[in-house]
Parts: C-alpha cells; structure tokens; sequence
C-alpha cells in the first residue's frame, strides 16, 4: 500500500505519521476490490497473490480514522491500534513497510482489547509469507503491548503519558 501521509514527528526513536480520511492511496488491487465489493474471501486471493510475487497495485482512498466526532462537536478517540508489520525502512520515495496481516485493536479506555484478522494471519503463515521467526516476534511484541496496557500509561492522545 502506498498513502498520502503526514509527518508529525522523525527522530531518531519514533517516525510519527498521520493519514487522512479520504487522502490518495494505492493498494494491491485485490485488497481493494474486496473492501469496495464487501467480499473479505477475496483477501484470500490477496495473500495468495501476495505469496507469489503477482500482484498490482490499484488507487485506493484511504478511510479510516481514530478520531471520530463526538456529540459536543469536538472528537473523541475511537479506538487503538497495534499494526503488526515489520520495521520501517527510508526510501528515496519515503518509507516502505510489509503488514503482517494481523492486529491489535485496543478500546480507548484499555480495558479491552481483540485480535484483528487472525484468520487472515494464519492464511499468510500457512502460505510462508509470515515466517516462524516473523510470527514469534510478533507474538512476544503483542505480549509486550497486552501487558503494558494500563490506562496511566497513555493519554487521550495515544502518544503516551
């Protein structure tokens, strides 16, 4: 996926970045169908694309958002994320990434949180793209997320305390 994004923070610790609701995307086209067609066994075809190296890229918008309105007219947070996904690596074009297929999805207030996409995980793993080393530090980094989950540990903001 390529995006639109907005650096906020680069340093040498955290790259900080914001996507927009509607900013210009690209995608590889087979995700993109099944999100516009509602058919997520089209993902399926996806990661199988994936694994052979064929695949397209396809322009996309980007929709999501973690702010979302609140009945006062402000906003409030909508939830938290942990993509899993490995590190990022400066390019001469920005940043390139490879998403792992699975996440964390954390309610605002840290009391709950829920795998996302784990079938979808375990498709890539039997596939090869995740490897056993990819899946055992993304299980010891989710560990590490879930056990640090403690409401005085981050703000309202998402960015930490």
């Amino acid at each position: 996926m390529t995006a639109a994004l907005r650096v906020l923070a680069d340093t040498g610790e955290a790259l900080v970045t914001a996507c927009a609701p509607g900013a210009e995307a690209r995608w590889p086209a087979l995700h993109a169908k099944a999100r516009d067609d509602g058919d997520r066994s089209v993902r399926t075809e996806a990661f199988d694309a994936t694994a052979t190296g064929l695949w397209e890229l396809a322009d996309a918008v980007w929709f999501s958002a973690f702010f979302v309105p609140d009945s006062g007219g402000g906003r409030r947070l909508w939830n938290r994320y942990v993509n899993c996904e490995h590190p990022t690596r400066r390019t001469e074009d920005g940043f390139d990434t490879f998403d792992l297929a699975v996440d964390l999805v954390v309610t605002p207030d840290l009391t709950r949180w829920e795998w996302k996409d784990e079938d979808e995980y375990a498709h890539v793993r039997r596939l090869g793209i995740v490897s056993g080393a990819e899946y055992q530090a993304v299980d010891d980094a989710i560990e590490t997320a879930v056990t640090s989950l403690d409401p005085g540990n981050c703000d309202d903001t998402g960015t930490g305390a």
